[in-house]
């Protein structure tokens, strides 16, 4: 199904206010990361923000990384 006008201005409007990040990792690596995504039931970019997220979180409480 093609997209509408109206689906496409909004699209280039959500992803304007986006950054994308891309991450190296070995077949393997790639392979393990999505298996254990598709267990969990969420996409592939929430569990990286989750990830994120969590580490950052653990980073500041161990006091590795100081809190803004």
């Amino acid at each position: 199904m093609a997209k509408s006008d109206a689906q496409i201005k909004a699209d280039k409007k959500y992803r304007a206010k986006q950054e994308f990040l891309q991450a190296r990792v070995s077949p393997e690596e790639k392979e393990t990361i999505v298996t254990h995504v598709q267990k969990t039931g969420e996409s592939l970019n929430n569990f990286m923000r989750r990830a994120f997220a969590e580490t950052m979180e653990r980073d500041v409480a161990s006091g590795k990384a100081k809190k803004d």
